[in-house]
């Protein structure tokens, strides 16, 4: 892998992500009140891991993150430059409205989330325990009842996924990445509406062109491989277990970047996410099935030529209730699992 010198980075872009914003983002997310957490990197050798993949694999934990995912990093950089007191409202089916409540009760602010209705109901009641509203509305609903906070309560909104500086903010964890795996070959990253892996591929491409970054969405979700089929950001039903991964449509913004600085998206089955969840359980993860999509991909070896390659996969969130996890083969004796992970492949 080659990185670019300091002297020699790219400092401008036709991308609404320049280097400059992603490194000031940084330095915001690092003095953020929001105390967000530079999370470690474990090889997965040094895990108790029975089914070692072919290549050098390295595990990114923002499960262990503030509020339980990657999403305080985006989130503190959207209130970096906002003033205390305001009123906001987003749409999210948890873990970014989790952030965002954290974060209002934070800078003494009020506002509201509104929540697909087919969001997980112990999401609603942690969102709701840091003091924020919530409306659950049908998933084709969120957009007017965003609209209806906007023009009715005049609230400013705040977007989940398709916004620039959450986008700057979620590159934090691109340079986090780069300076704790040295002579890095791939990163794969779990992709919903494409802001974690259009901040974090502008973050690390712009410094290291070399390195591969590949997206990984359920098939039933698939919502930035079709946008990379078609040439333009989409919008369709979705269907998978992987309700953080799940809005109806691709971030125009971040399809751009994606498109630019990310190699390809590929796909896993709601299968192959409960086996990776149960997986990780199994080393002493916990991870949401949104979260463990990248490792399913690496599992399922769905990314090509990483072979004696070293690897990095973010694993993006943690926040799934015990009740979540009963229908995951959670404990199951090895040869059971050994089974599923064979049939993955």
């Amino acid at each position: 892998m080659h990185c670019i010198s300091a002297n020699t980075m790219h400092t401008s872009s036709k991308l609404p992500l320049t280097l400059e914003m992603l490194q000031d983002a940084r330095e915001k997310v690092k003095n953020s009140p929001l105390h967000v957490v530079r999370t470690p990197v474990v090889n997965i050798n040094q895990t108790a891991l029975l089914h070692h993949p072919s290549c050098d694999l390295f595990l990114k934990l923002e499960n262990l993150q503030t509020t339980g995912s990657f999403k305080i990093r985006g989130v503190a950089n959207q209130f970096a430059g906002r003033p205390r007191g305001g009123q906001f409202v987003t749409m999210s089916a948890g873990n970014y409205g989790k952030a965002f409540a954290y974060a209002l009760k934070e800078y003494s602010s009020k506002g509201k989330v509104v929540m697909p209705e087919t969001a997980p109901s112990s999401r609603a009641a942690i969102i709701a325990s840091y003091g924020a509203d919530v409306e659950r509305v049908p998933q084709e609903s969120l957009q007017l009842a965003v609209d209806n906070n906007v023009r009715e309560h005049n609230m400013t909104f705040l977007h989940s996924f398709d916004d620039v500086d959450l986008m700057a903010g979620h590159g934090s964890l691109g340079f986090e990445i780069l300076e704790d795996v040295p002579n890095l070959d791939v990163i794969v990253i779990s992709c919903g509406g494409g802001g974690l892996l259009a901040g974090v591929s502008a973050a690390v491409k712009l410094q290291c062109p070399n390195v591969r970054i590949y997206g990984v969405e359920p098939e039933g979700a698939c919502t930035m491989f079709r946008s990379f089929a078609e040439g333009k950001a989409i919008s369709m039903s979705v269907k998978t277990i992987a309700a953080g991964l799940a809005p109806p449509c691709a971030g125009s913004i971040c399809y751009n970047i994606c498109k630019e600085h990310v190699e390809d998206i590929v796909l896993v089955s709601d299968n192959d996410i409960r086996v990776a969840v149960s997986v990780l359980y199994n080393i002493g993860l916990v991870v949401e099935p949104s979260g463990a999509a990248g490792f399913a991909a690496v599992l399922g070896n769905k990314i090509p030529d990483v072979s004696n390659k070293r690897v990095v996969v973010v694993i993006s969130g943690r926040n799934i209730s015990l009740e979540e996890l009963h229908d995951y083969p959670i404990g199951r004796n090895s040869n059971m699992l050994d089974c599923w992970v064979a049939n993955m492949a």
